[in-house]
Parts: structure tokens; C-alpha cells; sequence
């Protein structure tokens, strides 16, 4: 995944019993201010409305048919109310588009010293009016901090930032294309998953067999340029301990057939059967190649875990930064509010923000050998923020269902092997219990730092997933 720029759809109201130079000003400090943050914005130009800004039907249509043919690049709406507004003008301009994507409404502070005939907005007023008439038109928007504040206040700044994270969940989300490599482990009837739910909500399982990758994988010549090229990238990811190094070129062979696969398939994220048929019937495991995909915010999951690679995705997007998936493994001693959590590992490389060692599986390689399991991520992650969250598609209730929370990761040591991550989460025994009785898996998706917020709004709010926000429990 490729962070690109993003474009928001700008409506500015107005209402003609209202000072309408208000709403002039508001245009130029928002266009202003959102070009300096980094985003684009489509907006219709001064000339084609009275006041430059959308007050009634006529300049909706307009406005609407504007939003329509820059429907491509419009990933989201902001909708300023510098005074009271036109709520016909601002509902319609968005009903009219066609547009299905989140909407920020956000409303300007009067002064207590301009309250008089020319100088009042009465926008504290005008935004409950536009709420409504979206409330009755089905559009689902997203409020600001404050119901009303200025447009240079720093309020105004992180609610755009937050709006961003949500637009790009919600986006991405959409038409999302998952491969799933191989086929679920026998002894993980826990990752199962319903592809005509997932597919409900626009999200497509691109299944092909290992065998299809084993075989592109052994036809790639291990002189090649390209596996040169990624044996090197590999030495570079981490500090590769073992002697066989023709292992690493029978990795890089592995990788550039999966690569491969993913590219011709346009896959954003991937799933895969990262054990035992690729250790036994080709040499080498799959969690440096999943890891290196993650770092690039193409997030791969073990096992097949088709469901964790989306809740993977969903946190990269809000953070913009790699996801990783853990399991919930082992109780921190009698720490009630700490766990264990671990893989083996395919953690991508800056999730761990530490050294890292590619290795043998520890488990796996003690049944298999450590040639055969070459691969495998290993290190401590450090210390700091980070937030959880786990979809789960529920057949019995034909819905998606998901957790989501904010953690610590502690600085504390653990003698095990593979990628390890001890966590600090309030109230976890409650967690726990949530999981156990809502049948979820023993996966879960974690991102460092603090997106709850922008999970929630995009998970509950836009896509209409069941959603249990442990923070507020």
C-alpha cells in the first residue's frame, strides 16, 4: 500500500439573511489550511455561485455534479459552517453526488462582542439543522470535538488529521482484494471464515494453492538478478544467523514467487499457509517474506488467518505505520493486567523498532530441522503505545463482529523465543472473558500508538460493524 495524497470534497454554507463575507473568509482559511497539511481539495470555483459558496438547490446541483466527476479522488467531505447555512444546499449537494463516503461537519464559534444583526453566524444553531437533514437522508458524518470552535483552533487541525485516518480505513476497506495462499493449517479450525460475508461488505478472498507458488518459486533460477537482489534485501532486513546461505536464496526464490502471484493478481494484503506444507515441500518457512510485505503496509497473516490480515490492514491504514499479528499466548506471572503476546515470528521489521534476527522456527524446526524453517522474524519489541483490534465474521449472526482497545507495550523481559511482546491492557481479565464467550480467535492485530478513535468511527459508524470498544467498557 502506497499512503497517496488525499482529496476532500469542500462544502462551504451559507444562508442570505446571514453575512455572507463570513462564509468568503471560512473558504480561504480552510483551502488554505488544508493545502498546508498536505491534502487536496475539490471545490467549485468562486464564479459559478452568487457568493462563491453553496446557499440553496440551485448551487447543490452544481456543486453535486462538480463532486460527481471528481468522484475518483474524492475520499471524503468536510462541510464548514461559517454561519447558520443552507441545509438544503449542503444535504443535496452530497445526496445528489452519488458520493458514499464520510463526511465531516464542523460549525464556527460566534464571538460574545459580534452578535449584532451583521456580524452573528448562529452556526451553533445551523449545524443541528444540517445533522438533522442528513439524519433523515441516511448520510452518516462524523462530528467535531467541539459542536462548534474556530477554524484556527488546533481542535480543528486533529479533527482533520482524524477525519484523514478514517477516510483511508473506510477507503481501503472498500473493494479490498485478500489472497489466501495456501490452505488452512488442519489443526487451526479456529481461522475459519466466511468469504460470502466478507464479500457482503466488498471485500474479495483470492485463494491459490501452494503448490501453484512452490512450483513459480523453484522455477526462478537462484542466479538471477532479481533473486540476487533479494537475497541482499533480506541480509539487510536483519542479521540472517545460518550457515546453509543457500537458504536465504531459496527464501528470496519463495518470496519473488509470492510477489509475483500478488501483483498479477492485484492482492493488497495477503494470508498465508505459513506452515507445515511449505517447510516440508520446499525448504523454508514464510515469515520473513510476510514481514517484508507488512513493513510496505501490505500486511500479510499466518495460518491463513484471512479475517487477522484485514484487521491488520485496518490498523495500518489508521496509523499509516506496519501492523503486526500476534497471539494472545501466555499470563505475565500473576499480573492480571499483562499478556504475552508472540508469533514466531512474522512481525514486520520497524514494528519492532529493535534489532532483529532471521532465524530458524523454534518450535516448528525442533520437529522439522532448522534448515527447513528458515525464516522466521525473531526479537523483542519495544516498549510504547499501541492499540489492538480483531474482526471476526459470525455465521450464526450473519455479521462481522470485532474488539477493539489501547495498550501498553511494557519494557519487560521474557525468556522465550521468537517475536516477543509483553502488554499492559486495563481491565484485560474482562477482555478475555468478552472473547472467550463471543467466540474469537486467538489472533489479534496490533499497531503502535493510539488510533482508537479512528477505528471506531470508521468500523461502527461507516462500515456498520459490530464493534466492542473495551476502552469505554
Amino acid at each position: 500500500m502506497k499512503i497517496k495524497k488525499q482529496t476532500f470534497g469542500v462544502i462551504i454554507a451559507t444562508r442570505n439573511i446571514f453575512n455572507y463575507k463570513l462564509a468568503v473568509d471560512a473558504r480561504e482559511k480552510v483551502l488554505n489550511k488544508l493545502e498546508t497539511m498536505g491534502f487536496g481539495s475539490v471545490i467549485l470555483p468562486e464564479s459559478e455561485t452568487p457568493t462563491g459558496n453553496i446557499e440553496g438547490y440551485a448551487d447543490a446541483v452544481k456543486c453535486a455534479a462538480l463532486f460527481k466527476k471528481n468522484a475518483d479522488i474524492i475520499d471524503g467531505i468536510v462541510v464548514i459552517l461559517p454561519n447558520f447555512g443552507d441545509e438544503l444546499g449542503v444535504v443535496n449537494s452530497i445526496k445528489l453526488s452519488g458520493l458514499n463516503v464520510p463526511v465531516l461537519v464542523q460549525a464556527c464559534d460566534d464571538d460574545n462582542n459580534k452578535v449584532d444583526v451583521k456580524s452573528r453566524r448562529d452556526a451553533f444553531c445551523g449545524k443541528l439543522s444540517v445533522c438533522n437533514n442528513f439524519f433523515q437522508y441516511g448520510i452518516r458524518f462524523t462530528d467535531t470535538t467541539y459542536h462548534t470552535y474556530s477554524l484556527d483552533s488546533d481542535e480543528f487541525t486533529k479533527d482533520l488529521n482524524k477525519f484523514a485516518g478514517i477516510c483511508r480505513v473506510v477507503k481501503g476497506l472498500s473493494n479490498l482484494r485478500v489472497g489466501a495462499i495456501g490452505t488452512r493449517p488442519i489443526g487451526f479450525q479456529t481461522m475459519r471464515f466466511s468469504e460470502k460475508l466478507l464479500q457482503k461488505y466488498g471485500i474479495t478472498v483470492v485463494p491459490v494453492d501452494m503448490s501453484e507458488i512452490i512450483a513459480a518459486a523453484e522455477k526462478i533460477g537462484e542466479n538471477d538478478q532479481a533473486v540476487i537482489d533479494k537475497v541482499n534485501a533480506i541480509q539487510e532486513y536483519g542479521s540472517c544467523a545460518i550457515v546453509a546461505k543457500n537458504k536465504i536464496a531459496r527464501q528470496a526464490r519463495f518470496g519473488l514467487a509470492v510477489e509475483n502471484w500478488i501483483n498479477e493478481n492485484n492482492i493488497d494484503i495477503s494470508a498465508l499457509q505459513c506452515w507445515e506444507s511449505i517447510e516440508k515441500n520446499y525448504g523454508c518457512a514464510a515469515c520473513v517474506t510476510m514481514s517484508m510485505m507488512g513493513e510496505k503496509l501490505m500486511p500479510s497473516a499466518c495460518e491463513v488467518d484471512v479475517a487477522g490480515a484485514i484487521s491488520m490492514y485496518a490498523l495500518a491504514l489508521a496509523a499509516k505505520t506496519p501492523s503486526a499479528l500476534l497471539d494472545w499466548n501466555n499470563n505475565f506471572a500473576d499480573d492480571r493486567e499483562k499478556v504475552v503476546c508472540t508469533h514466531c515470528s512474522n512481525y514486520p521489521k520497524s514494528f519492532f523498532q529493535n534489532e532483529i534476527e532471521i532465524g530458524s522456527l523454534d518450535v516448528l524446526g525442533t520437529v522439522l530441522g532448522s534448515e527447513d524453517t528458515f525464516g522466521a522474524v525473531k526479537g523483542k519489541v519495544s516498549a510504547g503505545d499501541m492499540t489492538y483490534f480483531r474482526i471476526s465474521t459470525d455465521d450464526n449472526k450473519g455479521i462481522i463482529k470485532s474488539y477493539l482497545g489501547k495498550g501498553t507495550i511494557t519494557n519487560d523481559p521474557y525468556g522465550m523465543d521468537g517475536g516477543i511482546a509483553v502488554c499492559e491492557i486495563k481491565n484485560l481479565q474482562k477482555l478475555m472473558k468478552y472473547m472467550c464467550k463471543n467466540g474469537f480467535e486467538h489472533h489479534v492485530a496490533m499497531v503502535r500508538g493510539h488510533v482508537v478513535e479512528i477505528l471506531e468511527e470508521a468500523i461502527e459508524n461507516y462500515l456498520g460493524w459490530e464493534l466492542y470498544n473495551h476502552d469505554k467498557e
